[in-house]
């Protein structure tokens, strides 16, 4: 072949690789423009919410943290105080007493509605009259569904001295023990803290159904084959599946513990005197009562912090736990 055959040969190869070279440079271009587009439309589409969240959430935080540092009724001339009131929130005996109800109120809010939740949850789920466990279901969640300040409101009516709790009791002959509930210095708090068991109970329910849901049934049929009871079965297979699920549920009913406000406004307003008295309702009156806005705002921000250090250390063992 002549030397000119080969040059004809290759031209069309030499342009096709032009062209490649040309228009490579160009796709690129094409796509970051179309990922700017993209990212500029996520963007445009977050700016609501997200301002929605600076100026209801971020900036009332800022203001808080500010005022803490100040002695300010809400009208006059604030003073600079420095920590004066996150001193007054750890030495006043009141306010740690809050802090402590709070806490105590952990094993009511938490502990008692997810055990519940694990054992009706594991009964509903090997029933196998699927309406009956729907409406059980159901049932369940019915309380989480009314309003907390009814909640309260109602089973302060089912508390009283004549209420529907004592009157039971005196119809099994406990009659002895019955008392008004919610004024007795030592039943207050554990009565109060039922209240949240019982709304908090469902919700757990429900979600830890959910949960087992998504375990494999040939695990059970594996381990059953094996001899292994019910006892074997769920703390073989059903805690395990159901990690994720209880930490979900051991986070916000932790939250709605130390957060609670709801259910002793309408039952207890913290009485009788301070034997209920929690963080949430101690700030609204510190500030909406005592006007005094430094020391509710600093009270706040403690409790947010509490609030803080127990959460996410079980976000963190949940976390391990998965890996």
């Amino acid at each position: 072949m002549t030397d000119r055959a080969v040059a004809v040969a290759a031209a069309p190869r030499t342009a096709d690789a032009d062209a490649a070279t040309t228009t490579a440079p160009l796709h690129r271009a094409a796509a970051r423009a179309v990922a700017r587009r993209a990212a500029l439309v996520g963007w445009l589409l977050l700016v609501p919410a997200l301002g929605f969240y600076v100026a209801f959430v971020v900036w009332p935080l800022i203001q808080g943290v500010q005022y803490s540092f100040y002695d300010w009724n809400g009208i006059g001339v604030a003073r600079w105080v420095g920590v004066d009131n996150y001193l007054t929130v750890f030495t006043d005996p009141d306010l740690l007493g809050a802090i402590r109800n709070a806490f105590i109120l952990i094993a009511f809010f938490t502990f008692i509605p997810v055990g519940l939740g694990l054992v009706l949850s594991t009964l509903i789920r090997g029933i196998r009259n699927k309406a009956f466990a729907a409406t059980a279901q159901t049932v369940l969640f019915l309380p989480q569904i009314i309003p907390l300040a009814a909640a309260g409101i109602a089973w302060s009516w089912m508390y009283a001295q004549t209420g529907a709790v004592n009157q039971i009791l005196g119809w099994l002959g406990l009659g002895w023990i019955t008392r008004p509930w919610l004024a007795d210095y030592g039943t207050a708090l554990p009565a109060v803290g039922l209240i949240g068991s019982w709304v908090l109970t469902g919700l757990c329910t429900v979600l830890l159904l959910t949960g087992l849901g998504k375990i494999d049934v040939s695990l059970y049929e594996a381990i059953r084959l094996d001899g292994a009871g019910w006892w074997r079965e769920f703390f073989a297979i059903t805690l395990p599946g159901l990690r994720q699920e209880i930490a979900v549920l051991v986070t916000v009913t932790v939250i709605a513990a130390l957060s609670s406000f709801d259910i002793i406004y309408t039952s207890t307003q913290g009485g009788p005197g301070r034997a209920t008295l929690v963080p949430g309702l101690s700030i609204f009156r510190i500030g909406f009562t005592q006007s005094d806005v430094g020391l509710a705002s600093a009270f706040g921000i403690v409790l947010m912090v509490l609030v803080l250090v127990v959460v996410l250390p079980i976000q963190r063992l949940s976390r391990a736990s998965d890996s």
